[in-house]
């Protein structure tokens, strides 16, 4: 009698266990890589959207470099705690804003000369969603960055209940973008 099952269906099941159990210790992390950066931890629920792939696609989902979030997974990330006041809202904000936008910002000391600094002012709802966009200072070269920013700031929302803060629900941010197109929110620069 042979020690090996002939069974298809048997033969193929230790070898896909085998593959995954090496795959959660592992940690998915490949040798030469650095580790992904700790972030704060996700819900349950996010985490476990996150591991999945698109339902009914039997495709695995859109390719993306090491440490970085799907779009539509990121603003589930991290939740937001109610500010106490309005600096504690515009640095959460400008957190949310980095965290929906990986591949677009940069961390780190702001480059000097810097490419662009388009200021924009942002007009919230009372739940955080964004109410209007006004650009307060457009830059003298790279136009093109104003729109850049103001998409950054639509996928970033909705930032968090304002309906606790004093009106106008509104706050100024600073966008500093580098050579490559890159930016960094003023607010954590401070």
């Amino acid at each position: 009698m042979p020690c090996v099952e002939t069974h298809p269906a048997r033969g193929l099941a230790a070898p896909v266990l085998l593959a995954l159990a090496t795959l959660l210790i592992g940690g998915c992390s490949h040798v030469g890589e650095p580790a992904a950066p700790a972030t704060a931890p996700a819900s349950p629920t996010a985490a476990a959207a996150a591991q999945r792939a698109p339902a009914g696609t039997g495709q695995d989902p859109a390719p993306r470099q090491a440490g970085q979030a799907a779009p539509a997974l990121v603003a589930a990330r991290r939740p937001t705690r109610p500010a106490r006041h309005w600096d504690e809202y515009q640095l959460q904000a400008a957190e949310r804003i980095v965290e929906a936008n990986p591949g677009a910002t940069y961390a780190g000391p702001v480059p000097e000369p810097l490419l662009a600094i388009p200021v924009l002012e942002i007009e919230l709802n009372g739940d955080g969603s964004v109410r209007s966009i006004h650009v307060k200072r457009k830059p003298s070269q790279a136009l093109d960055t104003v729109e850049l920013a103001m998409a950054a700031v639509r996928r970033a929302a909705p930032f968090g209940s304002v309906s606790h803060l004093p009106r106008p629900w509104k706050f100024t941010e600073v966008f500093l973008f580098d050579d490559d197109r890159k930016f960094k929110p003023r607010t954590l620069d401070l």
